[in-house]
């Protein structure tokens, strides 16, 4: 009911504010997104009435030690005692305040702002601007009852100083010389004793808002995706296989091998080479038409090996340093066990046969969708959880999710709360190539990385745009990115057309302007540029429909890109700047074609790889120029805001270009680029700020 108008609050005595708390994302309707170590900056607007002085604190504690209830002042504690823990904000001036804290935990933690009238700070504010001496000494008595009464709330040795100190303004207030009882009334020892104990009865305190907290990974990696099956064509590949193929992309720094699919793939309406309706005895079909006589999500395809082959890989894959992720696609097959035994998880058709997945004008008849309004969604619900939930059992903490868009938006917010509870350190990408706000949702709802539109982002003025946006837009603090420069869904036109240069410029963007990015390994590595027909965007001979002898194309093409990815991720693993997206800056250069921006990370252990050292003084900077035309030569003069940079405005300072190891020496804001894409068409340069002598540049041209 609601509460009549005459009725007094609970609490008429509260006179802070706190309002306009951020991050909080839907108005805590949905977690922000963190990961362990990074810096959470909490800002809010707290004031009160009149001109009492105000004190504000971040207040934050782990899931389940309380974060339904308010922060009393009994509950701000030291980490590790069960309550909730707080530092204090600083303000910025117009009643904005600010602190920040990195969380040490993955999981659920819960935030807020408490804010109060502090009477000690208002009468010590006032006392400073007092003159009068009688107004100095009746002050003094005030101070005195403050004092005591933050003793009595401190106890302990603090207590015993506080109220040594109340004594002592009370004996002073009437003998002391004015100025000697102002100088102990002011004293900066004893005011920051009374401050570590406030008067927090009448504080106000926002509604505490939620954060997840993800493991590195969920942040920062790259993705390469392979088709285990294809590894040792003409026969069909095992996960074995896979094993001896992981020295090779371990060599070519990736963190994460993707694979699609590895369920038996269904033999009824099964697609022949290049989405052909008809299959031959020997076309193996997608493996995003899952399941068969041999099992559905919870089985492996019989060719590619068994759940011992698959813990075999996982172990491998982890002795490099790499994880497997794989593919969950919530669909089946025609013959997938599941149709039969409960056909009412599947919407049919008026004349009884099973609705197969549409998105006109393409088909899909090879698979069938499930129908998340079915009156017996409770227990498929269970079902397409466990499919996460057993192959978690078997080691797998990293998971592409196919087409999540086209699945219940509750069923996910349920799903990906429940596992992560038990599991938090697992990842979800969001495949969804969908309209802005439902991939935007599917991040609120769980999802620790999403697919983007980079794919079709190609200009400066689109790119610039939309890596603004998540860089710096509102969706920052849940969607994170995850950028691919081709899928094996997806060939667009710029690498049909550009050649090698095209290929290196969306490889450099890619790795650069998304602290995650992934490629669909072998096509892109070995430039594979043919569509199925003129204007499409399927890869002619396509590797979802039959086995691809790679072996063949990469003894006809050399290794093509191979070496170049290597180095630019070598390039993001030394250099911190790279491992976030807040950072991102675009530069002005005075080309259309050309596309400069720069990422920082403040001075930290950086690792000593490749290009890996930091200015002592400034942090790790990157600059990174690239040449958005692959087919012709461009220059430009780029321009740096140097004082932005923490260097004089005529400063000189060294440019040294990662891709070719080439060191320059830059003066001044404004200096010549010139970048032909039939070599290089980028340079990514680490900017050393201090330079102590001429002997700190050495030349390679």
């Amino acid at each position: 009911m609601e509460a009549h108008k005459d009725e007094l609050p609970d609490e008429g005595r509260v006179r802070a504010v706190v309002e306009a708390v951020t991050p909080q994302v839907d108005g805590g309707r949905f977690p922000a997104k963190r990961s362990v170590g990074e810096e959470l900056v909490v800002e809010a607007d707290c004031f009160a009435d009149g001109h009492d002085a105000v004190v504000a604190m971040l207040c934050w504690r782990r899931e389940g030690e309380g974060a339904d209830t308010l922060p009393r002042a009994a509950d701000l504690g030291a980490a590790g005692t069960g309550r909730w823990h707080a530092v204090p904000m600083r303000p910025l001036g117009n009643d904005r305040w600010r602190a920040s804290i990195r969380l040490p935990e993955m999981g659920r933690w819960w935030y807020t702002v408490c804010a109060w009238v502090d009477g000690f700070q208002s009468w010590r504010n006032e006392l400073v601007r007092r003159t009068d001496a009688e107004d100095i000494r009746i002050a003094a008595l005030v101070g005195a009852e403050l004092a005591e009464a933050a003793a009595a709330r401190a106890g302990g040795d603090d207590g015993q100083r506080l109220a040594a100190w109340a004594r002592r303004l009370r004996d002073s207030s009437a003998a002391a010389h004015i100025d000697e009882l102002k100088a102990l009334a002011l004293d900066a020892g004893h005011a920051e004793l009374a401050a570590r104990h406030p008067d927090r009865r009448f504080a106000a305190t926002h509604a505490p808002l939620p954060l997840d907290v993800d493991r590195e990974r969920a942040r920062c990696g790259a993705w390469y995706e392979f088709f285990p099956r294809s590894l040792t064509t003409p026969l069909h590949g095992t996960l074995a296989d896979c094993i001896a193929h992981l020295p090779r992309v371990a060599a070519m720094g990736f963190d994460i091998v993707y694979l699609p699919p590895i369920h038996p793939i269904g033999r009824e309406r099964r697609k022949g080479p290049n989405n052909a309706l008809a299959a031959g005895a020997d076309d193996v079909g997608s493996p995003w038409a899952i399941g068969a006589r041999e099992g559905g999500h919870l089985a492996i395809h019989p060719q590619l090996g068994s759940a011992e082959d698959l813990r075999r890989l996982i172990a491998a894959a982890r002795g490099h340093g790499m994880e497997v992720a794989l593919d969950v696609a919530l669909q089946c097959a025609p013959d997938h066990p599941w149709v039969a035994e409960h056909p009412e998880w599947f919407r049919r058709r008026p004349d009884g046969s099973v609705q197969y997945a549409e998105n006109p004008p393409k088909k899909y008849q090879d698979i069938y969708p499930f129908d998340f309004e079915s009156e017996d969604w409770r227990a498929m619900w269970q079902v397409l959880a466990g499919i996460f939930r057993h192959w978690i059992a078997e080691g797998v903490r990293v998971f592409r999710v196919d087409n999540p868009h086209t699945k219940s938006f509750a069923f996910w917010e349920w799903a990906i709360s429940a596992i992560r509870r038990d599991h938090p350190d697992t990842i979800f990408l969001a495949e969804a190539f969908t309209r802005p706000r439902v991939m935007h949702r599917l991040a609120k709802l769980g999802f620790n990385q999403s697919y983007t539109y980079f794919t079709w982002r190609n200009t400066r003025p689109e790119l610039t745009a939309y890596f603004q946006e998540l860089a710096h837009g509102p969706g920052y603090d849940y969607f994170r990115p995850n950028v691919w420069p081709n899928t094996p869904d997806i060939l667009p036109e710029y690498l049909q057309t550009g050649g090698r240069g095209a290929f290196a410029v969306r490889l450099v963007l890619a790795a650069t302007l998304a602290a995650t990015y992934g490629i669909y390994g072998p096509a892109f590595e070995l430039m594979e540029q043919r569509p199925r027909e003129p204007g499409s965007e399927e890869y002619l001979d396509s590797e979802k429909y039959q086995l691809r002898d790679w072996q063949a194309v990469r003894q006809e093409r050399g290794d093509g890109l191979s070496e170049l990815v290597a180095r630019v991720n070598r390039i993001r693993r030394a250099n911190p700047a790279l491992h976030g997206n807040a950072s991102l800056r675009f530069l002005d250069i005075d080309n259309e074609h050309m596309l400069a921006y720069a990422k920082h990370a403040p001075a930290s252990t950086e690792g000593e790889e490749e290009g890996g050292a930091e200015d002592a003084e400034g942090g790790n900077l990157i600059i990174v120029v690239v040449n958005l035309d692959p087919y012709h030569v461009h220059d430009g003069w780029l321009a740096l805001d140097l004082p932005a940079l923490g260097m004089e405005a005529d400063a000189s300072y060294q440019m040294h270009d990662l891709l070719t190891g080439a060191r320059y020496l830059w003066n001044g804001p404004r200096n010549f680029v010139r970048l032909d894409p039939a070599r290089l068409p980028a340079h990514i340069f680490r900017v050393r700020r201090k330079l102590r002598s001429e002997r700190d540049f050495d030349y390679f041209f």
